[in-house]
């Protein structure tokens, strides 16, 4: 009897614990509003890539840096030839009988003689030296995995000797931190393999490969990786984690203007099948920001950290017309385009297609399919959406262009949610603006993506969505905006503007702040969300206001549970030029409400809080980011932070809103 009544007692319990968390019928007075607003746009700008996100330790390890990425870069960039203990021979870089077709050089080395120990304090042999990114960040206790493909062309077997190596001055041997030896017996080349055991940090570590008999070796497609990446799967903890926090709901990617080109034409356009299958068979391309694009991060990654993370992946695909900055021109005005003849455009599509099916299809009928199931992710990733261009002038030439392309995706696919463009400064009154809407109204195109960077102060004053017609079919994505700094007042005239996008979230479907990364010396575009060196993230105070929105993502808005004192009740704010709101986000699936308030004025706010009409209270937690508006988090200094406390709170009640602060109550019902 008594183990009957514990049973009871544990059903009982689950039973309450499963009606805690049923969906709560949303109060009248709210209005739909979207509840994936909140996203990430990652494009590979700044080195947000290689030496970023993605966890290689090493730079140019396929040698296929060159001089149309950069003036002086070529196969040899991020190494060094070494020769210890007076040993003779030289490198020599080749392209015949190449691992790959798509990344055919690599390196040849040529061993006349090994030399003694006794002719140097340390290893002896012939071979080269990396560094990585400004050196390589090793931590004690951690495990780094090497791979390599040797081939030994001439001679005998021959002892390859891998080690991460400090330096310690010049006349001084380097110090070895960990090291392996491999065994290369003739013939076709070899993947090679070992995992290095770190027994102390080190922050400018370079790792050497030194070939140690006579003869000639070759070598390619090096690597180096920590064994702990963000769940496995290859990216740079860290970070991926700082991107997670933000709670976002989708990540666009792989750009920005990487998408198509950028300013370099057709030849530099961004194709998905290139990027997916083994590292070593990749090929890489010159970045649009000027650096290279090894493809480690490609679009398997990119839809396996989707996953991860649990946001909706937003894939852009390039749509036949490159940027209008191509041939070394950034103005947005009166610049030419290169196009795709129309008789070649079905490629294009092609590619499209094979992307839908790459991602959604069952590799039992599918041979795309099967490529993402034999990379090892058998199940479907769930493509929702799929952007068709990015920031093109909406020219004759681009609306050919994209309705070809979109007539026949949405045919084959009708359930995939295409996201077109509004070009470059998508203001009311911008033809290109006007263009992509009228091409959006005829095609019935379910989201347009609009991009616009200003000073605070547009921010802070202006409410475009206010004006906005609500019949249209059609819905936004805000895919790239900033306000023009990065100090408090930038962050806090974003936010201003984010509670203005929320109040129009039956319009606004979806937002991305831009750029994501920038990594610290090699910054393409200020300001950035995330700044980063080797040893850690730097957070923008933008971030925190993106990760408190980011938090408090929900299905409905209401406008008339808050007002401040001194103004009318029953005004929604944020009006535009005043410089205070807020916002009230009912998530009826969690059971949570978050009242956001928003006060970027130089005088201190008063707001009475009426949300009696949603109930019980159970608890509540209130978050405030608050500091000098020129305040700025940066490598230097992190002054700015969230500070997050539990409070106890009534449906009736009124806040002290500090100047120059963010508020957010989340309260559970």
């Amino acid at each position: 009897m008594k183990r009957f009544t514990t049973l009871v007692i544990l059903l009982l319990t689950l039973t309450m614990g499963v009606e805690a968390q049923k969906p709560m019928k949303a109060p009248k007075g709210g209005k739909a509003i979207s509840d994936e607003l909140i996203g990430i746009f990652f494009e590979d700008i700044s080195s947000s890539a290689d030496g970023g996100l993605y966890a290689e330790l090493l730079q140019n390890g396929s040698f296929e840096f060159n001089p149309t990425e950069r003036d002086g870069w070529g196969p040899g960039t991020a190494w060094r030839f070494i020769r210890p203990g007076h040993s003779l021979g030289r490198i020599e870089p080749r392209m015949d009988h190449p691992l790959n077709a798509n990344n055919p050089t690599y390196i040849r080395v040529y061993i006349e003689r090994v030399g003694h120990y006794y002719d140097y304090d340390g290893w002896t042999g012939v071979g080269m030296e990396n560094n990585g990114f400004d050196g390589i960040s090793l931590k004690a206790g951690q495990k780094y995995d090497f791979s390599a493909f040797f081939r030994n062309v001439q001679g005998d077997a021959k002892e390859v000797r891998v080690a991460l190596v400090q330096p310690q001055g010049w006349g001084k041997s380097p110090k070895a931190l960990a090291e392996t030896t491999f065994n290369v017996t003739a013939g076709a080349w070899q993947k090679f393999s070992a995992q290095l055991a770190c027994a102390e940090d080190c922050q400018n570590a370079s790792l050497q490969i030194l070939v140690l008999a006579k003869g000639e070796l070759d070598v390619d497609a090096v690597s180096l990786m920590p064994e702990d990446t963000y769940k496995g799967h290859g990216l740079r903890k860290d970070l991926a984690q700082a991107l997670a926090d933000l709670h976002p709901k989708f990540m666009r990617f792989p750009g920005g203007c990487v998408v198509h080109g950028g300013g370099d034409g057709f030849w530099n356009t961004y194709r998905w099948k290139t990027t997916i299958g083994p590292k070593e068979t990749r090929r890489p391309l010159k970045n649009t920001w000027g650096y290279h694009q090894s493809m480690g991060l490609g679009y398997y990654e990119y839809f396996q950290f989707c996953e991860d993370v649990g946001m909706q992946p937003l894939p852009i695909l390039p749509c036949g017309v490159s940027c209008q900055g191509t041939n070394g021109g950034w103005s947005m005005k009166d610049q030419a385009q290169d196009v795709v003849p129309m008789s070649q455009m079905d490629e294009w599509v092609q590619d499209a297609l094979d992307l839908i099916e790459w991602a959604n299809g069952d590799p039992a009928t599918s041979k795309w399919a099967k490529m993402r199931a034999d990379a090892g992710h058998p199940k479907p990733f769930g493509l929702k959406y799929l952007g068709l261009g990015n920031e093109e002038r909406i020219s004759p030439e681009f609306i050919e262009r994209f309705k070809y392309m979109y007539e026949r995706i949405v045919k084959a696919h009708p359930e995939i949610v295409i996201v077109g463009t509004a070009g470059p400064g998508s203001h009311p009154g911008n033809p290109d603006l006007e263009n992509g809407w009228k091409l959006a109204d005829e095609l019935g195109m379910p989201i347009i993506d609009e991009h616009y960077y200003e000073p605070n102060r547009y921010f802070l004053n202006s409410r475009q969505y206010d004006k906005y017609p609500r019949d249209r079919k059609t819905k936004v994505y805000l895919g790239e905006y900033a306000a023009k700094d990065k100090k408090l007042i930038d962050a806090l005239a974003e936010g201003l503007y984010l509670l203005h996008v929320e109040r129009n979230g039956d319009i606004v479907c979806m937002t991305s702040y831009a750029p994501l990364f920038a990594r610290k010396g090699a910054t393409n575009w200020n300001p950035d969300l995330i700044y980063f060196d080797n040893e850690r993230p730097f957070l923008t105070c933008s971030y925190y206001v993106q990760q408190m929105f980011g938090q408090s993502a929900g299905q409905y808005y209401y406008g008339d549970c808050v007002y401040f004192e001194g103004d009318e009740k029953g005004v929604e704010q944020p009006q535009a030029d005043v410089h205070y709101g807020q916002s009230v986000v009912l998530n009826a699936k969690t059971r949570h409400l978050f009242v956001k308030l928003c006060n970027a004025s130089a005088d201190a706010q008063k707001a009475q809080i009426d949300i009696s009409r949603f109930g019980k209270i159970k608890s509540a937690t209130k978050t405030t980011l608050q500091g000098q508006p020129n305040d700025e988090n940066n490598f230097d200094q992190q002054p700015i932070a969230p500070k997050t406390e539990s409070i106890k709170m009534k449906g009736k009640m009124s806040l002290d809103l500090a100047p120059y602060s963010f508020v957010m109550l989340e309260v559970a019902l």
